[in-house]
This record gives structure tokens, sequence and C-alpha cells, in this order.
């Protein structure tokens, strides 16, 4: 299997956990070897067609139950949600090779490099949580995750604006405080885990921009002015609330101009 988009197929449509992640690693590894396919010969599917474990049970977000950082279990619960965030964010690097053809080779080395790194983050997580008793799958997850996918399964621009410049932006946001809180009470294993994911995302948004902004200038938008329709038009609620880490964001590649556009209210 050295195709890249047989690889990302088989990540799709594979149910089994461990298989996609060494998978994914063994498309790495052959790119790094420069064995790596990039041939189109190989058909789209439907999006609805993509496959997920039977375990973790999704919810809808309002039926996910409440637990506070505060307590062991609350810690547990936090973190099978971030093991779960990774590990659905594998199935979009993954989706966003295979579904977009007719790219730079370029850009499906960027979203592949994205798919090794969040399967590293997921196992990462995966560990952690097992040295506290859970196992991925144990709990309840986020149902709408995908949700996102779906709806810009057709539109490359809808598809980098909403998930690496959006939803996988909040991190930059909110992740810093997190780490903060963990270390407050010393909490050394889950800081540097945090910290390591946080690194990542950094480069993971930024090239979400970059490939934005170029798709933009071959289609003849304004990126701005695009990135501020396609969020209104597919972001419930018009757009995401703050904070926004401004000092993040823009080594992520935002503009002063989009982030004064998402600060100001409504």
């Amino acid at each position: 299997m050295k195709n890249i988009f047989v690889c990302a197929a088989a990540c799709l449509h594979d149910t089994a956990i461990d298989e996609k992640l060494a998978l994914t690693h063994h498309a790495w590894q052959l790119l790094a070897n420069k064995t790596l396919s990039f041939s189109e010969d190989v058909p789209v599917l439907e999006i609805t067609t993509v496959s997920f474990p039977d375990k973790p049970v999704l919810l809808a977000p309002r039926a996910m139950p409440k637990r506070k950082l505060t307590t062991p279990e609350g810690i547990v619960a936090f973190f099978h949600a971030i093991a779960h965030v990774e590990f659905m964010a594998i199935y979009l690097a993954w989706d966003i090779v295979y579904r977009f053809r007719g790219m730079p080779e370029a850009f499906y080395q960027d979203w592949l490099r994205v798919a090794d790194e969040e399967a590293q983050h997921f196992e990462l997580i995966r560990s952690h949580l097992q040295a506290m008793g859970c196992n991925y799958g144990d709990l309840p997850a986020h149902g709408g995750l995908w949700d996102h996918a779906r709806e810009t399964a057709h539109d490359l621009l809808a598809r980098l604006a909403l998930i690496p410049r959006c939803m996988e932006a909040r991190g930059l946001d909110v992740t810093p405080a997190l780490i903060e809180k963990f270390n407050s009470v010393g909490d050394e294993a889950s800081v540097a885990l945090l910290t390591r994911i946080l690194t990542d995302e950094v480069g993971h948004v930024e090239r979400g921009s970059y490939w934005f902004k170029t798709v933009c200038e071959q289609q003849g938008f304004e990126p701005e002015a695009k990135y501020q329709q396609l969020i209104t038009q597919y972001y419930v609620g018009g757009k995401p609330k703050g904070p926004f880490n401004r000092e993040m964001r823009i080594i992520a590649g935002f503009s002063n101009a989009e982030l004064d556009w998402l600060e100001k209210y409504p």
C-alpha cells in the first residue's frame, strides 16, 4: 500500500483503531523514504461511507455529561474528550487528502504530516488515560465533530476555513489556560502532553492558513473577505466567541484584520 489515496481510503473506511494508527505512520514513513505515490487513479467515495469504531458512543453536545477538572473523574473525562478530538482529527486530515484532488503534492504532504502528528497525539493521550484506569471508548464522546466535514465535503475553501482555521484554532485560544491549570497543581505529565499538542497545533493551523490563502488567490477571492463569508455561512451562531489568543493566531497565519473581525461583537 504505497499510494497516498489508497492509504487515505483505508484509514477512512477501516474501523480498527490500531490498524489506522499504524497505516498513518506507515504512509508518513513512505513519504520520508520518497516511495509514496501520489497517482490519483483512486475513486473518491461519498463522505457518508466513512466508518467509525463502535466505541465511544457518540452523543449530541447537549447530552454530554458535565464534569469538572476539580475531581479525578473530571480529569479522566477531560482527557477522554481530548483523545476523541485528536482521533477525529486523524479522520479530518486524511479526508482532506482523500477528497480534494488536483492539488500540488506539497498539499498532500502537509496534511499527511498533520494526520501523523494527530495520530501521535492520540497515542500519547490514550496512554495517559490508561495510566488513569480508562481506555478510549469507555466514556461517551461529542458526536458533532464530523458534521463539519460533511458540510464542507465539496468545498475545499470552506473545509480549510472551518476546520483548521476555526475549530482547530480554538485550541490555540483555550489550551494555554488549561496548561496553567495543570501546572498549578503540579501535574507535570498533563502539562507536557498539552504543551506538545499545542506546539503542533500551531503548525496545523498555519498550514490551514497557507493553503486557504493560496486557494483563494487561485480562485480570485480576497482571503479576508472570503474567510468572513465562509465562517458566517457555516459556523452555528455566525462566528466563534472569544477571547482569542492573538499572538498564537498571528503565528498561525491569521491577519490582524481577521482577528479584529472575530473580536468584534456581535
